[in-house]
């Protein structure tokens, strides 16, 4: 489970996070909207232990990540907007690596069905990462998240860049980890995205969570309706000031 309580990151004078609250339990997929600066990746930056929180607490599975910095990512998995790979070894060798330093070390054998259980083509294995499409790239990520059997899972824009097929199949992955219990934390853009892959949806404005809401509980045009509404208050709100 992955959650945040009066969760804040300030800069200076800058509040890049403030006070955030929210509850991501297995199973779930929240989805976070906001535009660039919101305070999207400074959560997910501040749940993966890349920087400290100002205050209060990114928890994972029980633990303080700021107090168990090592420990917590035992239990995360993380694909950011462009996964870093090995560009000279293929997917497998990839995933063998990433693996091997989660402490993990599957065979051949399992190695090869976990990236085509995670959608890349069986010639594709033996290929150099150099070769992929960014699609790929982020298929290989998900299966070496499934070697690390990791029961929580960031993502900062993975779908950002794809086509919508190479989008389609990325959300399909996720919908299949979700039914596997693992809890999915996603700062995206993708307005449509959020609301047919998340359980969740969380929008921010200036680092703050200004609404969350199911995402069964809302239609993608009231969805769009808000977000810019929200956008709207934020841009008003700046020209008064």
């Amino acid at each position: 489970m992955l959650e945040s309580i009066n969760l804040s990151k300030k800069y200076d004078e800058h509040d890049a996070l403030i006070d955030l609250n929210l509850k991501v339990s297995p199973g779930e997929i929240y989805c976070l909207l906001g535009a660039n600066g919101a305070g999207k990746t400074t959560t997910i930056n501040l749940f993966m232990g890349f920087i400290q929180p100002s205050s209060g607490q990114a928890i994972v599975n029980g633990l303080d990540v700021s107090l168990n910095s090592r420990e917590s990512k035992m239990h995360l998995a993380y694909i950011p907007e462009n996964l870093n790979l090995y560009e000279n070894l293929t997917g497998l060798e990839n995933l063998t690596f990433f693996s091997g330093l989660a402490g993990k070390s599957p065979t051949k054998e399992e190695a090869e069905n976990l990236l085509k259980e995670s959608g890349l083509q069986s010639g594709a294995i033996s290929k150099r990462v150099g070769k992929y499409s960014k699609g790929m790239r982020q298929k290989v990520g998900i299966a070496i998240a499934r070697a690390k059997q990791a029961e929580n899972l960031l993502l900062d824009e993975p779908t950002s860049g794809l086509d919508p097929k190479a989008s389609n199949d990325f959300a399909l992955l996720l919908e299949d980890m979700s039914k596997k219990n693992v809890s999915i934390l996603m700062a995206t853009h993708d307005l449509f995205r959020a609301k047919e892959s998340g359980t969740h949806i969380g929008i921010m404005k200036a680092g703050q969570l200004v609404h969350s809401l199911k995402s069964d509980e809302i239609s993608l045009p009231e969805l769009e309706q808000l977000y810019l509404e929200t956008m709207k208050i934020e841009d008003h709100a700046e020209i008064i000031s």
